[in-house]
C-alpha cells in the first residue's frame, strides 16, 4: 500500500497544490515555515481521518477561507482506493471513500495505517496522562476495530455519567439508583479495555525494548509501564467504592480514562532524569514499536512519516533510523528536513529510489 498522489486545497498555508509520490522514499525539502509539515500532516489526515497536530479541524482551514479539502490516491496491490477528506466552517467533516461517505469517521481507521514521528513527541513525556492514553488508543484502534468501538461506547457512556453527576449536584439530589444504571454500562466496558491494553502491552513491551537497545546503543535499561487503577480492583467496585467521591467531585473519578503510560530509565522517571537524547530515544523507539505491531496484526506495511527528524538524531542515528523502517519491506517513507544534501546522503544509502520534492 503506498499513497500515489494528493491534492490539497486551503488546508493551514497550502492553497492548492498537487503533488506525485514515489512508492518508496519521498522527501520534502525547504526552509522552515513553508508548509513541509502541513504536507505531512494533510497525508496523515487522509490515513487517519484528523490531523496529528491541531486538535480542532476548523483550525486546519486556511486563514480567511471557509473550507479545506484533501484527496488522495493509493494503491493497494492492483487496486487503486481514492480518500476524500472535507470540511466547511459550521459543518461537519466529510470523508469518502472511492465516491462512498463513510457513515461515521470512526470506520476509516486502520484501512491506511500511517505512524509519524515529530518533535511534537515530546509531549508525549512532559505533558498529562492524557496524551499518552490518546498514543496507546491509536496503536490499539488502527488494528483493532473492536476496541475502537469500545472505547467510542465507554466514552459516551462515561459523558452522559459524568453531567448526571454535575446535574445532581445542581438540584441537590443524589440517586444511587440512578447513577447505578450507568456503573452497569461503564463496568463492563472499561474491564474489556483494560483487558485489551493489558495484551496490548504485553505484546508492545518486548518489540519497545529491543527498538529502544538498537536506537541507544545498548547503554542503558528503558522500561515502559502500563499505570491502571484496574490493576487492584474490578471497575464495578471502584465504581461502587467511589460513589461519594464522584459525588463531591461531579465527575467519574475512576476507571480506564484514568490509565497512564510510565517511562523510567535506570528506574528512575525519564521525565526528570532523562536527558534530552535519551528521551528523543524513547519516543522513536515508542514510534517504531507502533510501526512493528501494526506492520504484524494488519499485514500491511504502515507509511512511516518523519517530520524534522535531524532535529531528533545525528545524521548517523537518522541513517539508522531510516535503514531500519526500509528494509526488509517496500513501506513508503515521507521525510522533512531543510536540507538537501544532508537528506539525499541519507537516502541514497538506502539503495532504494527516491523523490526529492523542493519547497
Amino acid at each position: 500500500m503506498f499513497l500515489k498522489k494528493i491534492s490539497v486545497v486551503n488546508y493551514k498555508n497550502i492553497p492548492s497544490q498537487t503533488y506525485a509520490f514515489s512508492p518508496t522514499i519521498n522527501c520534502f525539502v525547504g526552509n522552515n515555515g513553508v508548509g513541509k509539515t502541513n504536507l505531512l500532516d494533510a497525508i496523515y489526515h487522509l490515513g487517519m481521518g484528523k490531523s496529528y497536530f491541531t486538535a480542532s479541524a476548523v483550525q486546519n482551514v486556511q486563514h480567511g477561507e471557509d473550507f479545506y479539502l484533501i484527496e488522495g490516491d493509493f494503491q493497494r496491490d492492483d487496486r487503486q482506493e481514492q480518500i476524500v477528506c472535507s470540511l466547511k466552517k459550521g459543518q461537519k467533516k466529510l470523508m469518502k471513500h472511492n465516491g462512498k461517505p463513510y457513515e461515521r469517521l470512526a470506520d476509516h481507521i486502520g484501512k491506511y495505517p500511517m505512524v509519524l514521528i515529530s518533535p511534537a513527541d515530546r509531549d508525549l513525556i512532559v505533558e498529562g496522562s492524557e496524551t499518552r492514553r490518546k498514543f496507546l488508543d491509536s496503536a490499539i484502534a488502527q488494528a483493532d476495530r473492536e476496541y475502537l468501538e469500545l472505547l467510542l461506547r465507554y466514552n459516551r457512556t462515561l459523558l452522559q455519567r459524568n453531567t448526571l453527576l454535575k446535574q445532581m449536584a445542581e438540584h441537590n439530589q443524589f440517586s444511587t439508583e440512578t447513577l447505578s444504571i450507568y456503573d452497569q454500562q461503564l463496568a463492563p466496558l472499561g474491564q474489556l479495555l483494560y483487558q485489551k491494553r493489558q495484551t496490548f502491552m504485553e505484546d508492545f513491551l518486548p518489540i519497545f525494548q529491543y527498538q529502544y537497545a538498537y536506537i541507544a546503543g545498548g547503554k542503558e535499561q528503558v522500561t515502559l509501564g502500563y499505570q491502571s487503577q484496574l490493576h487492584q480492583s474490578s471497575l464495578a467496585s471502584l465504581l461502587a467504592e467511589s460513589r461519594d467521591r464522584d459525588r463531591a467531585a461531579q465527575y467519574t473519578t475512576v476507571g480506564v480514562h484514568k490509565d497512564d503510560l510510565e517511562f523510567e530509565i535506570q528506574g528512575f522517571p525519564i521525565k526528570k532524569y532523562g536527558s534530552q537524547g535519551q528521551q528523543k530515544s524513547l519516543l522513536i523507539a515508542l514510534k517504531l514499536s507502533q510501526f512493528e505491531m501494526l506492520k504484524k496484526q494488519l499485514g500491511v506495511v504502515p507509511i512511516v512519516l518523519l517530520d524534522d527528524i535531524f532535529d531528533k538524531l545525528d545524521d548517523t542515528r537518522v541513517a539508522q533510523l531510516v535503514q531500519l523502517v526500509t528494509q526488509n519491506h517496500f513501506g513508503q517513507l515521507f521525510i522533512t528536513d531543510t536540507h538537501w544534501q544532508r537528506t539525499e546522503d541519507v537516502v541514497k544509502q538506502t539503495g532504494l529510489p527516491y523523490q526529492i520534492i523542493p519547497f
